[in-house]
């Protein structure tokens, strides 16, 4: 099966960059690009891309709000966010907008592929350092402080995945952690998705900050 793709960043090299690295991929297709929100936007509802490879920062509508436009109808394209990440202040934003992840420009080309691999089978990529910037920004944001959400819909062994979940570990490093199969490990997933109406990971490491199982000096 071959995912298709959208690319959205208003550099034509980056755009170029990675048309040419995804033609010489079987399993991967460019169908579309975008030099800004809007197109991209226009696009996804034309297309019906598997995933959209999206810039945060462009001219006009910005890839937060084209995010949150495209993901919020049933049935929508994943979206990977592309950052330079280190000098950028959207990540939870970005998140909280429907993001499944997010690609770093100067990241390695095969971990690009394998990312896009990743979000458009219905898993979110949130590595632990990604997932420390998230829990920092939701922490520098005052109307957060006094939040906690209860979790009483999920079982003492769901909390304990919730808690690794938030902390950025993968499917296999919680069921080592938990001395669980990969397998068991991805039922517990879908069980939290279901119970806490999550979209994805990504979410459930947001909810796993609200909740208190995770800090930012954890």
């Amino acid at each position: 099966m071959t995912i298709r793709v959208v690319l959205a960043d208003d550099q034509q090299l980056i755009r170029t960059a990675l048309r040419m690295v995804i033609a010489d991929i079987e399993d991967l297709e460019v169908v579309g690009e975008a030099a800004n929100g809007d197109e991209a936007v226009t696009l996804a509802g034309q297309l019906a891309p598997d995933v959209v490879v999206m810039d945060i920062r462009m001219p006009g509508t910005d890839g937060i709000e084209a995010t949150r436009r495209i993901t919020a109808g049933p049935g929508a394209s994943k979206i990977i966010m592309l950052t330079t990440f280190d000098d950028d202040d959207y990540v939870y934003g970005a998140l909280r907008a429907g993001a499944s992840g997010f690609l770093v420009k100067d990241m390695a080309l095969d971990d690009i592929i394998g990312a896009v691999r990743v979000v458009a089978a219905g898993d979110a990529l949130i590595a632990p350092s990604v997932t420390r910037r998230l829990i920092q920004d939701i922490t520098a944001r005052p109307e957060q402080a006094h939040k906690r959400r209860e979790l009483t819909a999920i079982t003492g062994r769901e909390r304990e995945v919730l808690t690794l979940v938030g902390t950025g570990l993968s499917n296999t490093e919680i069921a080592e952690q938990l001395f669980i199969s990969v397998a068991t490990a991805k039922t517990y997933l879908t069980r939290l998705l279901s119970k806490l109406d999550a979209r994805d990971r990504v979410q459930l490491v947001i909810i796993a900050y609200e909740a208190g199982l995770v800090s930012v000096n954890r």
